[in-house]
């Protein structure tokens, strides 16, 4: 690939090649021109939006609701049933979701349907979980949440390869990425200000979630589907609604290993970020959300800079590879550090590594899955295949880092801190044999 073809355009010799009749032809075409600023704009604030709602819950919420209804001793236990529960109602209604956008032929649209749907529905669940009056309420809240919510994102991330072209999406992929760690950074004010006032707590989030998707839905130039795309039916569809062959795609495979250890690496850490807090400095829950909330505050700022410099140098070299490696290595580092503080102002610091790691890999993460996506009328489908890797490791991470905590004489945090780290490192070198991007 000469460096001055765009990012997936075909060389010269497969610009001559005739195409092989067999593969799935697009029925709507691919985004030649760029997406007008006023729709990356909402498309930017409707992912805030979204993950502002779904991670104030999981920032700080489940975990403030739990401390007001179950003992101290049994707070990690139930936070981690519930947290992997909500993951694998996630890991599992994604690519339904996707799958079922792929397929709608609404004249309102194949995207927007969904994303309205989920960002409303989303806020009943939320209500649900504020005036729970035990644990087990808590969980089918949550679990409903995390349907609901994904009916948004499977919508919302399809719409993102609808809209754009290429060579836009480094950039634009860095700004969402900011725009989702902005939520984390929302979700851990909204602890600290809103913490006492568990109905507003959850409920502001989800109503500022539905107005910003609300705002995209406005401007989105979603096409009509023409017709539904041709498929084998009944037991056969619903299995390829979770599977995507990687003897077939394996780019594919490789970029969804990789995403799964990355987020099962962060994970680990951000769930129990709150309690880790508590343990390290003895702190109050409130006291503890205070701390949180200035450590999320470093690891946005530095977060920012990072993945706007990223997005837009992976979009200018036309490489994306180099930034997935480097992410993940710094990432490790910012991980092990934690594992080393002593004070706040430590915590703040490694924050500020983390930060600067986790925004170089979400700036250009995006842009490398759209990139290897196998099918063009398959688009939410496969990109709910490839999220299994987003949600499957929140399945796995509250078990194995709770796990790795307690292990010894309890309060085990460090080893669940350096086992993150080099999960990490790994996931950085599955991605170097990928072949279709640079």
């Amino acid at each position: 690939m000469s460096a001055s073809q765009p990012l997936g355009a075909p060389t010269p010799a497969a610009a001559n090649h005739v195409s092989d009749p067999t593969e799935p032809q697009p029925l709507i075409p691919a985004p030649v021109d760029r997406a007008s600023g006023k729709v990356i704009a909402t498309m930017v604030l409707a992912r805030l939006g979204i993950m502002l709602a779904l991670l104030t819950p999981l920032t700080a919420g489940l975990t403030l609701k739990l401390q007001s209804l179950v003992g101290p001793d049994q707070v990690v236990g139930t936070l981690g049933l519930i947290t992997s529960l909500g993951a694998f109602s996630a890991l599992f209604f994604d690519p339904v979701f996707g799958r079922l956008s792929d397929r709608t032929t609404s004249r309102f649209g194949r995207r927007r349907p969904w994303l309205l749907i989920g960002s409303g529905g989303l806020i009943g669940a939320l209500v649900l979980i504020a005036l729970a009056p035990n644990p087990a309420v808590v969980g089918i809240g949550w679990v409903l949440g995390q349907m609901l919510a994904n009916a948004a994102v499977s919508a919302h991330t399809a719409s993102i390869a609808d809209q754009l072209p290429t060579v836009q999406r480094g950039k634009v992929s860095g700004a969402i990425g900011v725009a989702q760690q902005a939520a984390t950074l929302g979700a851990a004010y909204a602890a600290q200000f809103l913490g006492s006032q568990m109905l507003l707590l959850f409920l502001v989030p989800g109503i500022v979630g539905l107005v910003l998707v609300g705002l995209y839905a406005l401007v989105l130039p979603d096409r009509q589907l023409p017709r539904r795309p041709r498929g084998e039916g009944g037991f056969r569809l619903a299995v390829k609604t979770f599977w995507v062959n990687p003897a077939k795609h394996p780019d594919f495979a490789l970029t969804w290993a990789s995403r799964f250890l990355l987020v099962l690496a962060n994970f680990m850490f951000t769930t129990f970020r709150l309690l880790w807090i508590q343990h390290e400095f003895g702190l109050t829950p409130q006291a503890a959300a205070g701390i949180m909330s200035t450590g999320v505050l470093c690891y946005t700022i530095s977060l920012v800079v990072a993945g706007q410099l990223a997005g837009w140098l992976s979009d200018k070299i036309r490489r994306r590879k180099p930034f997935i490696v480097g992410s993940a290595l710094i990432f490790g580092v910012g991980t092990y550090l934690l594992a080393h503080v002593t004070d706040p102002s430590h915590f703040f610091v490694a924050e500020v590594v983390l930060g600067i790691g986790f925004g170089i890999y979400v700036a250009v993460d995006l842009a490398l899955v759209m990139d290897v996506l196998p099918n063009p009328n398959d688009t939410a489908k496969d990109l709910g295949v490839f999220n299994i890797a987003m949600a499957g490791p929140q399945v796995l991470a509250p078990g194995v880092a709770a796990a790795l905590i307690g292990m010894g004489a309890g309060g085990n945090y460090d080893l669940m801190l350096t086992a993150a780290a080099v999960i990490a490192v790994i996931g950085a070198a599955l991605i170097l044999p990928v072949r279709k991007v640079r």
